[in-house]
């Protein structure tokens, strides 16, 4: 990196509680309101110029104090090269009394209005050891497929952590309005009890299955979204069968941008007419629907 403007970071600041990032419960003996100023810690040989570390050493002194218990990633320079890749330079900080190492970790850069620009798992074996209430640069590169953004800004950006969160449930504001408290919870609780779906993958689970007088097939889907990305989905085509394997009802609906956020279940009800129920008197005491291969 060339530094062009030594002076002032390009980067915000993003901070996490050591606790939810290294999964161990840190104990300090220090109150909670101390201001603790990070020291400039530069791995042997990192260095391709020497006169940088004065750069860094001035940089890591305008940064702002930590609290205790917490690590911050600080936004230094951003370059992108000509092969489209992203190059962040960034202090990794620790305001602990005790080294850290970290092993791996997703990093996401984000904009100045809070979008995603990119992601990355990172392996930090080449950090090392970070020594207690430190300050470490370091450059995080981004390959052009982990870019989410044409337009990356060079300024107002932050690198953050990404911390995984639990599966959790997603109502349409249809359903906010017309579900009771308790439908909610029982909702809420089922979901929490579900084996979340695996990284980047998207099923659909059969919650409610129902014949109306007409005939038409009311089914009621979770639709479980296990990526890091909210997923928008334009046209379902759905086949049900029951519990004996015989398909019960087949057809496609246009969803029109129909969107489940990362890392929820979104449930949603489909209706058959009855010109599209092939079964008479379907066993519905197991069933499945899923995705139609048209």
């Amino acid at each position: 990196m060339l530094f062009k403007d030594k002076n002032r970071k390009k980067g915000k600041d993003s901070v996490v509680m050591s606790n939810d990032l290294l999964n161990e419960n840190v104990q300090q003996d220090v109150t909670g309101d101390e201001d603790i100023k990070t020291e400039l810690s530069i791995l042997p040989d990192w260095l391709d110029a020497p006169e940088k570390e004065y750069v860094f050493r001035f940089l890591n002194n305008e940064c702002p104090p930590l609290k205790p218990n917490q690590i911050s990633l600080s936004g230094i320079e951003l370059e992108q090269d000509s092969d489209g890749d992203i190059i962040v330079t960034a202090f990794i900080r620790s305001s602990l009394n005790k080294p850290i190492r970290l092993e791996t970790a997703t990093l996401v850069l984000i904009g100045e209005n809070g979008e995603r620009l990119a992601r990355k798992v990172f392996d930090f074996t080449d950090l090392g050891e970070i020594p207690p209430r430190s300050s470490r640069p370091w450059y995080f590169i981004f390959s052009s497929d982990e870019i989410y953004s044409e337009s990356i800004p060079k300024e107002g950006w932050k690198l953050a952590f990404e911390l995984q969160k639990d599966h959790s449930l997603d109502l349409d504001s249809s359903w906010e309005q017309s579900l009771s408290t308790e439908d909610k919870e029982k909702l809420q609780q089922l979901i929490g009890s579900l084996q979340p779906p695996n990284t980047g993958e998207v099923n659909f689970m059969g919650y409610q299955a129902k014949q109306a007088e007409n005939g038409d097939l009311h089914i009621t889907i979770l639709i479980r979204n296990g990526s890091d990305n909210n997923i928008s989905i334009e046209s379902l085509p759905l086949t049900v069968e029951d519990a004996e394997g015989d398909v019960v009802a087949k057809g496609g609906f246009q969803m029109n941008g129909f969107e489940v956020k990362a890392n929820t279940t979104k449930p949603w009800t489909f209706i058959f007419p009855s010109s599209l129920v092939t079964k008479e008197n379907p066993n519905f005491s197991n069933w499945r629907a899923y995705p139609s291969n048209n």
